[in-house]
């Protein structure tokens, strides 16, 4: 991609010579890629972090493969081992046919879950755990409100919570209602319909959406409760709680937790189209918008 203003319209398939891998990284052979298309507004996506423009960029930041190579000095991961994880958002990604990645930024990826599901599960799944049990400091017996509980990062928001013992409200549109509810959720509240305040307090508020949405949300934090948001910046606070906007990070550790709960069928993840590589562009662009994440399958 070259052109910052251009969106998933600006993308196009092209031949690039294999990257290879330098210190403490691993060449890892792309077996599916998750793309997230706000990543394009990303200042990473187009520039490095020194700010230097590094168009034509590579895409996509969620992985599952093999390890291909090592570079110098990298440990803790194996050639021919399956993994997954996150590419530097500051560096080329994962829609590709090959990527270098930093090892700390991927973990082991069992055998028994297929390539689609691990590509589906790093920036979704890391951002709900960081934001329930890092950020959101959540505890066993506490309420938590959910945006967008039938989304990507909600409806994995919504599946960690209940298992760890809330009490979850998910919100969205009407049509996501019984989506909503099947992810984790115990009441569900029509955003376009259904007045929000009728909620009443809740110890957490998950944000995706923020907006009015978000500042309306702030007014529900009981005393002592968190407001999280990942879309930036809180507009309004909570009176008597605490405000708290992140942006996901890679970690290994916490992988293997999501890892773990998806074999044993305590979560999901929700994938909404799958197309290969030669139809990713089609796919990102497709006028129909899909009821989950689109995950290209590099290899079959």
């Amino acid at each position: 991609m070259t052109d910052p203003t251009a969106g998933t319209a600006g993308m196009t398939l092209t031949e690039r010579p294999d990257p290879a891998p330098g210190g403490n990284d691993v060449l890892v052979e792309v077996h599916a890629s998750g793309f997230t298309p706000g990543e394009l507004s990303w200042p990473g996506t187009w520039a490095d972090h020194l700010g230097r423009d590094r168009t034509p960029s590579i895409p996509g930041h969620e992985v599952a493969g093999i390890v291909r190579s090592l570079g110098y000095g990298t440990r803790g991961l194996s050639v021919g081992q399956r993994v997954f994880g996150l590419a530097a958002w500051d560096r080329d990604g994962t829609l590709a046919e090959s990527v270098v990645i930093e090892a700390r930024n991927l973990a082991p990826l069992p055998g028994d879950i297929d390539f689609t599901i691990g590509a589906s599960l790093p920036i979704s799944g890391l951002t709900a755990w960081q934001g329930l049990f890092v950020h959101g400091r959540f505890e066993a017996g506490q309420s938590v409100l959910v945006h967008g509980a039938a989304g990507g990062v909600g409806s994995i928001v919504a599946q960690l919570a209940r298992e760890a013992g809330a009490y979850v409200i998910g919100t969205g549109r009407a049509a996501d209602r019984e989506a909503a509810l099947d992810f984790g959720a115990q009441e569900f509240l029509d955003l376009e319909h259904d007045e929000l305040a009728d909620i009443g307090e809740v110890d957490l508020v998950f944000d995706v959406i923020g907006g009015e949405v978000g500042s309306r949300s702030a007014a529900l934090v009981r005393a002592g409760g968190m407001l999280v948001t990942i879309a930036g910046p809180p507009e309004a606070r909570p009176a008597e709680g605490i405000a708290v906007d992140f942006v996901v990070e890679a970690d290994r550790a916490q992988l293997g937790e999501l890892a773990t709960r998806v074999r044993d069928g305590r979560l999901r993840t929700r994938i909404g189209r799958v197309a290969d590589l030669g139809g990713a562009v089609a796919a990102f662009n497709a006028p129909e918008r899909a009821a989950g994440k689109t995950i290209i399958r590099v290899r079959a």
